[in-house]
C-alpha cells in the first residue's frame, strides 16, 4: 500500500509505520558524518552450519578452485562486460596476459528468480575471431558449448545454477582436418 508524504514524521522523512519497528540507534550514524551505520549487518558476528545440506561450502570451495586453476583470474588488466538484455543478468570476461586463458563469467543476480536472456560478446576484446566457432567449457556444471558469433543465450536457476564460468577454448585445425579445441 503506497503510504503519502503527509504520514511521515516531521524531520525524519520516514513513515510512522515504519519508525516504530526500527530501534532509536537503528539508522544512526556509526560516528558523526560518517556513511556507517552504528548496528552495520557487517560488523556482527554469524555462526553458520556449513555441513548444512543448504550450505554454499562446496559451490565457494568449487568457485575458489576455479579461480586458482584460470590464470585470466589473476589480474583485472583485460576486465571486459559485455552486453546483456536483461538487467538481472551479468557478464564479463578476463583473459590471461598471453590470451591463452579466456574465461566468461555470466551471474543472475536475482536471487530468487529464474532469469534468462540473450548475451553479446565483444569477440574482439577477447582475441576471438567472429567467422569461426568456439567451445565453451562451464567450468562449474561440466556442460561444454559449441557458441557461433558474438550472441548467445542463457538462462539462470539461482537454487541449481545460478552462473556460469565458461573457460574458451579456441578452434584449431590439425592434420586430418577434424574439429579440435584447445
Amino acid at each position: 500500500m503506497l503510504r503519502s508524504a503527509s504520514r511521515t514524521t516531521s524531520g525524519t522523512g520516514r513513515s510512522a509505520e515504519h519508525s516504530s519497528r526500527t530501534t532509536p540507534d537503528q539508522g544512526a550514524p556509526r560516528e558523526p558524518g560518517s556513511e556507517e551505520y552504528l548496528n552495520s549487518e557487517k560488523y556482527e558476528l554469524k555462526v553458520w552450519d556449513i555441513n548444512s545440506p543448504s550450505s554454499l561450502k562446496s559451490f565457494i570451495a568449487r568457485v575458489n578452485q576455479i579461480r586458482r586453476e584460470n590464470p585470466a583470474f589473476a589480474n583485472d588488466l583485460s576486465l571486459t562486460f559485455h552486453e546483456t538484455d536483461n538487467s538481472s543478468l551479468i557478464c564479463y570476461s578476463k583473459k590471461s596476459e598471453d590470451g591463452s586463458n579466456i574465461v566468461i563469467v555470466v551471474i543472475n543476480l536475482d536471487w530468487a528468480h529464474a532469469q534468462a536472456g540473450w548475451i553479446t560478446l565483444d569477440l574482439e576484446s577477447l582475441g576471438l575471431d567472429a567467422k569461426r566457432s568456439f567451445e565453451a567449457e562451464d567450468l562449474l556444471s561440466g556442460g561444454r558449448f559449441l557458441w557461433q558469433g558474438p550472441r548467445d543465450y542463457v538462462e539462470l536457476v539461482p537454487l541449481s545454477l545460478p552462473g556460469h564460468i565458461l573457460r574458451v577454448r579456441r578452434w584449431v585445425r590439425t592434420e586430418r582436418d577434424f574439429d579440435y579445441y584447445l
